[in-house]
């Protein structure tokens, strides 16, 4: 009788070492996958926080508080009306405003601030708590004042971005200009609201986004619209 033939250990070897290579591959092929669909799913989450900030941001200014006018008397004798800084105001690194709440009239009037902390490069949105008075409403103004100049933590603040800088341009008389600028603060910062505010900023890198963007808002109902 003829004996069988079986396989000789190099044959072995060789059949491993082909078995392992195909199996590394495969692992760098699905771990390659996984990477990617991480960076994906980033890149979305990125967008998409982007989005529902410029989002927010646009709803605060559509739901901006139109604070009536002072007439002057005992205490405040005539000049400049300046309600409308008490609605909105920007100096230069803060942007506060006061915001009713849609649907809600109940509920009052809430202070949101926007600014960018210079330490961390992170561009951010606070809001208070309902007011429903005077002097809680100036509570609340100041305090988002002295969380903008504060790099301490607050439950009530949300990370938007990150940006290297920004600033703002208002729609007056038929022309961006800066509020911050001579001409403006000379005249036109004390009057009526701006009928549309345009945000400059520029994304930090590492995002889904980077680099420079421009938002513009405008009043819904300039022009007569509803």
């Amino acid at each position: 009788m003829k004996a069988s033939r079986g396989f000789t250990l190099i044959e072995v070897l060789v059949a491993l070492s082909i078995m392992a290579v195909i199996a590394m591959l495969t692992w760098r092929g699905i771990d390659g996958m996984a990477r990617a669909q991480e960076a994906t799913h980033r890149y979305t989450d990125d967008v998409l926080a982007l989005q529902a900030g410029l989002a927010q941001w646009r709803a605060d200014f559509d739901a901006m508080m139109s604070w009536p006018a002072v007439p002057p008397g005992p205490e405040r004798p005539a000049g400049p009306d300046l309600s409308s800084q008490r609605s909105l105001a920007w100096d230069g690194r803060t942007l506060r405003i006061t915001r009713a709440n849609p649907g809600d009239d109940a509920a009052g009037l809430r202070v949101v601030a926007w600014t960018r902390r210079a330490s961390s490069g992170q561009w951010l949105r606070w809001q208070s708590a309902p007011v429903q008075s005077q002097n809680a409403w100036a509570a609340a103004w100041d305090a988002a004042e002295r969380w903008a100049e504060s790099d301490a933590a607050d439950p009530r603040a949300v990370v938007v971005a990150g940006a290297l800088e920004w600033q703002l341009h208002y729609y007056r008389q038929n022309a961006w200009t800066n509020p911050l600028s001579s001409g403006a603060a000379s005249g036109l910062a004390t009057q009526a609201l701006p009928d549309g505010v345009r945000l400059f900023i520029t994304l930090g890198p590492g995002q889904a986004l980077s680099g420079p963007l421009v938002v513009d808002w405008v009043r819904p109902n300039l022009g007569g619209g509803s």
